[in-house]
């Protein structure tokens, strides 16, 4: 059993970096990860020193998204779909932090994984990785505001593409549509964010904040809203029996058969 935080937070010069701490799992979202996230977002929403943030996982693994072999999506009496936002809340309060965040992918970012990537301000990916919006390939609607912010990233119809798809598409690809701003060799994603990350770092601080609250002035809200919303949308689709084929044949690495019920 792995005794060492799910999510850890640590600072060198002026730079916070915040770690996925579960490789063995594919850094994927399950409860554990949502509870120590949500205790590391709130160090770093504290922190004072930090003037950029960088978001990465361990041992080549970003995040696989949700984690449909764990605990999940065992719900309590909560309402499906404010129980599934419950479960975007931790990474959306990326939003709330005044200084830049980098997304460092040096693995595969998928499903939630990409849309936590996609609340970040950058991203790095790497060249050897997959990235994409699996939703409608396991037969359920998109979560954590993707709707809203991969159109905005890339374009509507690049959007509408990947999304009705589900395809997944590897990082020079994500590069050269704009969903990342660099894909570079796996073993250099994280050393490019911290490059990139001490250069931010090493302007004025206070308009670097101010600037970003400028480009993220009447967005960021409109995000959550658009997580909300997707949180009703993918309730519904959790009923049917087309999720429940398409989460089974995830596990079980076959290809999905829907019906349309």
């Amino acid at each position: 059993m792995n005794t060492q935080p799910a999510v850890t937070y640590e600072t060198k010069r002026s730079v916070a970096q915040i770690t996925f701490n579960r490789p063995e799992q594919r850094n994927s979202m399950g409860k554990e990860t949502m509870a120590a996230f949500e205790t590391v977002i709130q160090q770093a929403l504290e922190d004072q020193t930090a003037r950029c943030i960088i978001v990465t996982g361990k041992d080549g693994h970003f995040c696989s998204g949700a984690d449909f072999k764990g605990d999940l999506f065992e719900m309590n009496d909560t309402l499906p779909h404010e129980y599934l936002y419950s479960t975007y809340k931790p990474f959306l309060k990326l939003l709330q932090l005044d200084v830049p965040v980098i997304a460092a992918m040096n693995g595969h970012a998928i499903g939630g994984g990409l849309g936590m990537s996609l609340v970040c301000d950058m991203r790095i990916a790497s060249e050897e990785s997959l990235y994409g919006a699996n939703f409608a390939r396991l037969g359920f609607h998109s979560g954590m505001g993707i709707s809203y912010t991969l159109p905005r990233l890339i374009g509507l119809p690049k959007a509408m593409e990947l999304l009705m798809s589900g395809r997944l598409i590897k990082g020079k690809q994500a590069e050269d549509i704009g969903l990342v701003n660099y894909a570079v060799p796996q073993r250099d994603v994280l050393e490019k964010a911290w490059t990139l990350a001490e250069e931010i770092a090493a302007n004025a601080p206070l308009t670097v904040r101010m600037m970003k609250r400028s480009v993220m002035q009447g967005l960021h809200l409109e995000i959550e809203k658009a997580a909300e919303w997707e949180a009703k949308n993918q309730a519904i689709t959790f009923t049917t029996e087309d999720s429940k084929e398409g989460i089974d044949a995830l596990l079980s690495k076959r290809k999905p058969h829907f019906t349309g019920r």
